[in-house]
């Protein structure tokens, strides 16, 4: 016999509360609901239509089934499922469900916290077309008539924020336990079901939202109630029930895609994997002792409590302002604990291999989600745009410039407020502030750039596609309005210490050579497959800023790409971004090849602006990475996806050789210099004392600085002035990268470069007695090097002392007489 009504009371050692909650759903049935709902289907089996009432016993040790045999005896439409053991809400529900017959199934917890008079809210939903009617508590309509503790009730609420955020946006309550389903529906929802515990609310949800069925939240009354089996700590559970989730229904070709990222990138870091602690990659310049020396003060400020935006382990007792340095605090402070357990080199070397890979993943998400379906080309762009020879000459030790995983995701969810979705405007712009709330803490620089891109894209699409422009413009602008005010309450702080705090500057000068030459763009970079290294030298600041290098061969490919598919919006507007972006990398001024005529940059009028002044004009070139990886995934759909012919097969081969030639060789790698025994041995410690400083000879600046090493190897255990860093110098404090300088230290640094030891003067001796004494310095340190000789013969002049020879270096103890 068919029934209208089917309610499902999942119970777990209910005794006290199961048998008033089970008279009070039948006296309501027979009472009521049903008279008014069903008035032309009288049956015998209820006053106005037919009702089944079915408890599933959750493995309970009380006398929660007796109860429910009890009233299984006294009416026939109620039945008890009993399981052999307890394994959760989700299971009970499913058994529930799957044994319902009726038209509309009804869920509740068996503590009745929601009354089951507020039945009657939903089956009105459930009327005006819905699949499912989510009670609710919160927004208007709804009352709270005893609440929880208000801790409880806190946690509640994030755990509810961040499911509903991951899984079902736009449902503000979940995990309110009393939903009713259109019958069917449900039995079909809860058969796919897979979990058992309280996420199965989450998953049930989620299959009638991909199978495009509208749910209702209705706002209810509801009361908590003393014995609730749910505690704060389940919303956790909820969440990991939801990833297992997720995980298995991973596409099999998704995860090889991003197994082959991993492989990639683990295979170009493969020189220094062998031994991270005792290998360097040499075209990091200094770069590797720098991040290392970033990623170990970061640990250790976060060890002891201590501002994570300032430290004065480095150009002691100035100190370096690290908000103004890019530490990437999104990446060192979660790291913290590899670098406590493993050091900094390890940590550093983790980071720049898992970013690398999961920034290609991000990256392949976005071109699936938004460009095109097929796997395989979309794993083509996406690994163009992530292992481009821009992102490869930035591995060498630039984590900022090539961990990037959360640039796709703010692009996707750009695109989201263009939709236009009302409803979701606000979630949408509240998850982009915090999304790039998160990657200022990951680079400033790569996200301005960004937004340099997005904004050239928005502008050429614009043109191209007005109606769509002037649709997704409103929206657009209230999500932006949105975003801004959720990010900059959270780095209003951080980015005052930056600009205004201790040791901070006003912009970092990079000279007018640091734009591309335009053959840069058409060359090969030195790790590319067909890369040759002087030339790229010719055509760059150094190895690590090597920041275009696409290859004429791509380049011809990327055009004929574009006239193939020009009637395509999205073509044009990718063309115009790649074009602009590689244009505006040639700097306020640049030559033209092969002639001495220099003609007035496309950065010019930016060059001045404030933020625009501190970028490297040539990195904006690697804005055409993923518009390139966009426009070879497009044109590798199309082929992949045509009948088989000659043009299918000449065109496959057309992009993979384009590609090979810039097929990334992995980085080199060489055995690092020894930490001399005096620092890895702690002999220091009897040389320096509390609020003193261990002075190298010379002092380690952008040009050697592996006294950084020293410092991570000894634990920072003592300070140094001088240093690796940005900092200001001068009235006006302008940028510059280490320490401002002083007499003695360039003093030294000219030995260092000259190899000659210059005439020592009373003049020199007094300016090197006070720039030890504002260094608070304990000892001078020379460890072997090139013209240490020369370097020693100064050093002894200027103290009027001899050097002594201490575990492998010359020193200089300052206690034992001025």
């Amino acid at each position: 016999m068919s029934v209208d009504l089917t309610v499902v009371v999942p119970a777990y050692n209910e005794e006290r509360r199961l048998g008033p909650t089970l008279a009070a759903i039948r006296a309501f049935l027979d009472g009521t609901y049903l008279d008014e709902t069903y008035l032309d289907e009288a049956g015998p089996e209820g006053k106005g239509g037919r009702w089944e009432l079915i408890v599933v016993d959750d493995g309970s040790t009380d006398r929660t089934a007796e109860i429910a045999v009890d009233a299984e005896l006294d009416d026939p439409r109620v039945h008890l499922i009993r399981s052999d053991r307890n394994r959760g809400k989700g299971h009970a529900l499913r058994l529930g469900v799957l044994a319902s017959r009726g038209a509309r199934v009804l869920v509740t917890d068996a503590d009745l916290a929601t009354p089951i008079e507020e039945l009657e809210r939903l089956d009105k939903a459930l009327t005006d077309g819905h699949a499912a009617a989510v009670g609710s508590r919160v927004g208007a309509g709804a009352t709270i008539e005893a609440r929880q503790h208000r801790l409880r009730e806190l946690l509640g609420r994030g755990g509810n924020f961040l499911i509903r955020t991951v899984a079902v946006p736009g449902i503000r309550d979940t995990q309110c336990g009393f939903k009713l389903f259109d019958g069917d529906h449900a039995r079909e929802a809860f058969a796919a079901s897979r979990l058992c515990g309280w996420g199965i609310d989450v998953e049930i949800l989620q299959h009638l939202r991909r199978a495009g069925l509208p749910i209702a939240e209705v706002p209810v009354r509801w009361a908590h109630q003393e014995g609730s089996k749910v505690r704060p700590f389940d919303y956790v559970k909820v969440l990991a029930e939801l990833t297992s989730l997720k995980a298995r229904t991973l596409r099999r070709t998704d995860v090889l895609v991003a197994a082959l990222f991993l492989v990639l990138s683990v295979t170009l870091y493969s020189g220094r994997w062998i031994a991270p602690g005792d290998r360097y990659l040499p075209d990091s310049l200094q770069d590797q002792n720098q991040w290392e020396w970033f990623f170990a003060v970061t640990a250790e400020n976060v060890r002891h409590l201590q501002n994570p935006l300032f430290t004065t382990l480095q150009n002691f007792p100035d100190g370096v302002n690290l908000m103004a340095n890019t530490v990437m605090l999104g990446l060192s402070v979660p790291f913290a604990p590899v670098t406590w357990l493993f050091g900094p080199a390890v940590a550093l070397n983790a980071a720049m291999t898992l970013g690398l890979a999961a920034t290609a993943v991000t990256w392949y998400w976005l071109i699936v989600r938004r460009l095109v379906r097929h796997r395989g080309a979309a794993a083509v762009g996406a690994a163009l745009a992530a292992f481009a020879p821009p992102m490869i000459s930035h591995a060498h030790a630039h984590p900022n410039f090539m961990v990037l995983f959360m640039i796709p995701l703010i692009i996707d969810r750009a695109l989201r407020l263009c939709e236009g979705d009302g409803t979701r405007v606000v979630r949408d712009g509240i998850v982009l502030g915090l999304f790039t709330t998160y990657q200022i803490f990951l680079g400033e620089e790569p996200l301005l750039l960004a937004a340099l891109g997005m904004l050239l894209f928005a502008a050429a699409y614009g043109v191209v596609r007005r109606d769509v422009a002037r649709a997704a413009f409103g929206p657009l602008a209230r999500g932006l309005g949105i975003a801004l005010a959720v990010t900059l309450p959270l780095v209003a702080f951080p980015l005052y210490w930056q600009f205004f705090g201790p040791q901070s500057y006003t912009s970092v000068l990079h000279g007018d050579n640091a734009g591309n030459s335009p053959l840069a763009l058409l060359s090969f970079a030195e790790r590319s497959l067909a890369g040759d290294g002087q030339t790229a030298a010719g055509l760059s600041l150094n190895p690590t800023e090597q920041n275009a290098f696409y290859g004429w061969p791509l380049v011809a490919l990327a055009f004929a790409i574009v006239v193939r598919l020009w009637e395509r919006a999205v073509v044009k507007a990718l063309a115009f971004t790649a074009l602009a972006a590689a244009f505006l990398s040639l700097g306020p001024k640049f030559r033209i090849p092969w002639t001495d005529v220099v003609l007035p940059g496309p950065w010019r009028p930016l060059a001045h602006l404030p933020l625009f002044e501190s970028v490297i004009e040539s990195r904006v070139a690697m804005v055409c990475a993923p518009a390139l990886g966009m426009l070879v995934a497009l044109a590798l759909a199309r082929l992949l996806t045509a009948p088989r012919s000659a043009f299918h097969y000449a065109g496959v081969t057309a992009v993979a050789l384009a590609l090979l030639p810039i097929v990334p060789m992995p980085l080199r790698a060489v055995e690092r210099a020894e930490v001399p025994a005096f620092i890895a041995d702690g002999t220091w410690k009897r040389y320096v004392g509390e609020g003193e400083s261990l002075v190298p000879v010379p002092l380690p600046d952008p040009a050697n600085a592996e006294a950084l090493h020293w410092q991570t190897a000894a634990d920072l255990g003592f300070r140094l002035p001088g240093g690796y860093f940005n900092g200001p110098w001068g009235p006006d404090r302008v940028g510059i990268y280490g320490a401002s300088p002083r007499n003695t230290s360039n003093l030294l640094r000219d030995v260092r470069s000259a190899g000659r030891a210059p005439q020592i003067t009373k003049e020199w001796r007094a300016a090197a007695r006070a720039d030890l004494a504002y260094w608070k310095a304990g000892v001078l340190v020379l460890a072997p090097q090139a013209h240490d000789a020369e370097l020693r013969v100064t050093v002894e002049e200027l103290l009027d002392r001899p050097a002594k020879w201490v575990d492998g270096v010359w020193i200089w103890d300052l206690h034992k007489g001025s």
